[in-house]
């Protein structure tokens, strides 16, 4: 099987006989992130793949051809942005200006004119450390580390020299649109198989006695359980913000499942660390979830510092019983949870390495963002109306995926099989907004981002 990864194909050839692991993972084959600008590079987006994946006209997920990953390296090498000289150097700090969007997008809805990169790609900011409110102004702003921008090799918007990936101006709206539904239901994708399914694998684990041909004996296991169900709560799931969210699990179960080569040093497989002893019928299962500090504040709620990573891998343990019911035992510990743990320590250098999961920090920032906005009641207190932002301006629609093919990898130890049956990414912005403190140190902020000559103000 041309997918699995060389280290899973070496753990399938060195084991002797005996008592059979498996590893089976439900991992899907995902989308990578270019946004539709109705330019050539988002009429590019809409056929049938970028970079990462293939999405049938029905919502089916699969591997892309050798002829879509030559189509999207032609892309990268014809699309040059038009990135303003005064956009593209690196700044620690960019100031963005909501009011200025606002005027943007209302102009570009009047005249039905295009708008452009620094609208779509929020001037190259990279992450959103600070908001500020100004009501003299009648504006709200962004402040954070931002540069010119490109196209890396995965179809995402990246910083020109640092390979952050950038925010992106719908994502900024799902954000917005979606913080009073956040209050209750969390942000939410995952992948998960049928009850049918798991117990078709159980029956068929049941029956083997030896792996045999392991490409033969993955294949069976695959079809057993089926394509995977793909669900998003909480945001449109045709939007990018959805898509970045299945990505980013896409891309977690494969460096667990050693079906893709780490993107850095220190972050082995799951596989790779299991033992013949961690071999058994508990299934972990790993999601990504929000992982910020309490937010700074001033006293007078005019200016909010982010802080914290942003994401963290967690896990727990699942049992999968004979009927195919899953039965969650508590958190995860041993290797699921080392590797959960390795996975958040080295996140800020996975994300530089592998634009995927910065663009999952980059939504959870903007959640929070859009969260601490309603919470908060800062465009009432700013005076900015701002019904573009909010409704008008229309969503740039993705092809959506509803179900996936099953991917399977295994390792053959003694001691019994595992299965990775379940994961995804779960965001609860108003957490994070309802939990701040006073920061004494942010008050000369305020005053020090008025006089800054910042895009749009």
């Amino acid at each position: 099987m041309d997918d699995i990864g060389e280290e899973a194909k070496r753990f399938m050839t060195k084991a002797s006989d005996g008592c059979i692991a498996f590893v089976c993972v439900v991992v899907f084959q995902s989308w990578y992130g270019l946004t539709p600008d109705k330019s050539a590079y988002g009429q590019f987006f809409q056929n049938r793949s970028v970079g990462g994946v293939a999405v049938s006209a029905d919502g089916v997920l699969e591997a892309p051809t050798l002829q879509d990953a030559r189509e999207l390296k032609e892309l990268r090498q014809r699309i040059r942005f038009c990135v303003p000289d005064s956009l593209d150097d690196f700044t620690e700090l960019r100031l963005i200006s909501l009011k200025h969007i606002e005027a943007k997008l209302a102009q570009a809805g009047a005249s039905g004119a295009k708008l452009d990169g620094d609208a779509l790609y929020l001037a190259g900011l990279q992450r959103v450390r600070y908001v500020l409110v100004y009501p003299e102004q009648h504006d709200i702003v962004l402040a954070g580390p931002a540069e010119g921008w490109k196209l890396d090799r995965l179809g995402n918007v990246v910083g020109r020299t640092t390979n952050r990936p950038t925010l992106v101006l719908d994502d900024l709206l799902v954000g917005l649109r979606c913080a009073d539904t956040s209050r209750v239901e969390p942000l939410t994708c995952s992948i998960d198989p049928t009850t049918e399914g798991l117990r078709q694998l159980q029956e068929l684990i049941s029956r083997l006695t030896t792996i045999g041909d392991p490409d033969q004996t993955l294949r069976m296991m695959e079809d057993a359980l089926g394509p995977q169900q793909i669900s998003i709560t909480g945001v449109p799931a045709d939007s990018h913000f959805a898509r970045t969210m299945v990505a980013a699990d896409f891309r977690m179960k494969r460096l667990a499942m050693a079906l893709e080569p780490s993107p850095v040093r220190g972050l082995p497989s799951y596989l790779s660390m299991l033992s013949a002893r961690g071999v058994g019928q508990l299934a972990p299962r790993w999601w990504l979830a929000a992982n910020y500090e309490p937010l700074g504040r001033t006293a007078d709620r005019l200016t909010w510092e982010l802080r914290g990573q942003g994401v963290q891998c967690l896990t727990e343990n699942e049992y999968v019983l004979a009927t195919g019911q899953r039965q969650r035992s508590g958190p995860a510990s041993g290797v699921a949870a080392k590797w959960a743990q390795l996975l958040t320590d080295k996140f800020d250098e996975i994300a530089v390495e592998d634009s995927t999961f910065g663009q999952l920090r980059n939504v959870m920032d903007l959640a929070v963002v859009g969260a601490l906005i309603e919470k908060e009641q800062l465009l009432a207190i700013a005076g900015l109306e701002a019904p573009w932002l909010m409704g008008r301006h229309e969503l740039a629609a993705y092809p959506t995926p509803r179900q996936t093919g099953t991917k399977a990898s295994a390792v053959r130890k003694r001691g019994g099989w595992v299965i990775s049956v379940s994961g995804g990414v779960e965001v609860a912005p108003w957490q994070v907004a309802e939990n701040s403190e006073v920061d004494p140190a942010l008050n000369a902020l305020h005053s020090q981002m008025s006089r800054k000559d910042e895009v749009g103000r």
